[in-house]
This record gives structure tokens, sequence and C-alpha cells, in this order.
């Protein structure tokens, strides 16, 4: 199950309110990086789709941190683009995986829930999700069910 996924876009508030909209959910900043938004559906599952500037570029991090952010250049195979995905499997599997292509994964928090960010080709991130990180995340993201976040109020 996927539970958000990023999208550039030129203007990034109007197509978040567009998105917030068709999904009758909930908008808000999206802090990490300037200029950018995230268009919650208001779902079991937490599911939203977080809007960049068009341009936007995830970087893995050189030592033990999360994803970098920058104004990416034209012919980097670098995206912001990349979704929450729940995976049956463990994290000693995912990390296999990773460590058998030579590509980098490390688990890290993000804020009340853990992903592990694991890097295509180290270039394109995916935040899996075991399914006990799955359901921490589940968890975290009721307060974006409650009716009264949902119906006509914006954050921002």
């Amino acid at each position: 199950m996927i539970h958000h996924l990023s999208i550039p876009a030129r203007d990034t508030r109007h197509v978040a309110e567009v998105l917030v909209e068709l999904f009758g959910g909930t908008l808000t900043s999206f802090g990490p990086y300037r200029d950018s938004f995230i268009a919650w559906a208001g779902d079991a599952h937490g599911t939203a789709i977080e809007v960049y500037p068009l341009g936007t570029e995830m970087l893995p991090d050189h030592g033990l941190g999360q994803a970098r952010f920058r104004a990416g250049q034209p012919a980097s195979p670098h995206v912001a683009t990349h979704a929450a995905v729940s995976v049956d499997r463990s994290r000693a599997e995912i990390l296999a995986l990773a460590r058998r292509e030579g590509w980098r994964a490390i688990e890290l928090p993000r804020g009340t829930n853990h992903v592990i960010e694991f890097w295509i080709e180290n270039a394109v991130m995916l935040e899996l999700m075991t399914p006990d990180m799955a359901a921490d995340y589940v968890r975290a993201m009721a307060q974006f069910r409650r009716p009264e976040v949902i119906h006509g109020r914006l954050w921002t």
C-alpha cells in the first residue's frame, strides 16, 4: 500500500489546494523544504500527496542523516518524487536486498514513526515500512481523520 507520494509543480500551493478539494481533505505546509505543501486525503491510511517546486531534487545524505533537498540540475537522476510503501518484509530482509544491490538503505525516524529510506540505484527513494512501521504510521496519521480537520480547515 502506498501511504503518500510526492510530485513536482510550478504553483505548489495551487496544486495542493486542488488536490485537497478533490480529496475533501486538509492542506498543510511541508516544513523541511520551502514552498512545499501536503494534501492529506484524511483516510484511515494517512494517504497524502506532497507537492514540491518543479526541479526539486532529493538526495541521500552523505552520512547517517535523512534525505536532503536542493534545487535541481537538468541532467540529474535525483528527483523529489518518492512514495511511502508498506511491504511485508522484515527490516533485515529490506537491508539485505539493498546491500545485495549496492543501494543505500537506512532506518530513520519520521516524526512518530520510522521508515527505511531505500534508494533505488542510489538516486530515487522509497520510504519502505515493515508491518510494525506501517501500523505506527497509521496510528500517527489518525489525527487527520478528525471531522473538524477534514471539513474546510486549511493548515499552513
